[in-house]
């Protein structure tokens, strides 16, 4: 697997892809490109079919880059293409957060000034993570009470 440089005005896009990409996230996309550099090569068949990266060559189009990284998957069948291109979406939706997790990383970026704008989150999804709602009477389930300062001996009947 090689990546290679290729025109954009070259590369085809599926006709009957599913997925869809909004102004607004194709420019998500575009900024994650222009913070982070190009990471993720769009797959193209033998014939520069898109495969997989519809939404990252909308935002290289909105960046005004003229090519783009790719690889070329060989050996693909038409079916397993369609089913690929809806498979390379789907999976990924299908995975899930540790918020626990996931609110140290974002706490630790926004204490760094990093722009959590970049990530891909509303507002109210990090205010949300960044301040969770407190549930009086809850406990972590891991807390463990402070020791009291005098011992305290249960009364055992005899």
């Amino acid at each position: 697997m090689q990546i290679q440089q290729r025109k954009i005005a070259d590369l085809i896009p599926y006709a009957k892809n599913s997925r869809t990409h909004s102004d607004a996230q194709v420019a998500q996309i575009a900024a994650s490109i222009k913070e982070f550099g190009w990471t993720n090569p769009i797959l193209v068949d033998g014939d520069n079919g898109i495969i997989a990266g519809h939404g990252r060559l909308m935002a290289a189009r909105k960046l005004g880059m003229e090519e783009v990284p790719v690889i070329e998957l060989e050996g693909m069948t038409d079916l397993q293409k369609k089913a690929y291109i809806i498979a390379d979406n789907q999976l990924a939706m299908n995975s899930g957060w540790d918020t626990g997790l996931l609110t140290i990383e974002l706490t630790e970026l926004q204490s760094e000034g990093f722009d959590l704008d970049l990530i891909g989150f509303d507002a109210n999804e990090l205010n949300k993570l960044l301040e969770p709602e407190v549930v009086d009477g809850l406990t972590d389930e891991d807390a463990v009470p402070d020791v009291p300062d005098e011992p305290f001996e249960p009364e055992v009947p005899l």
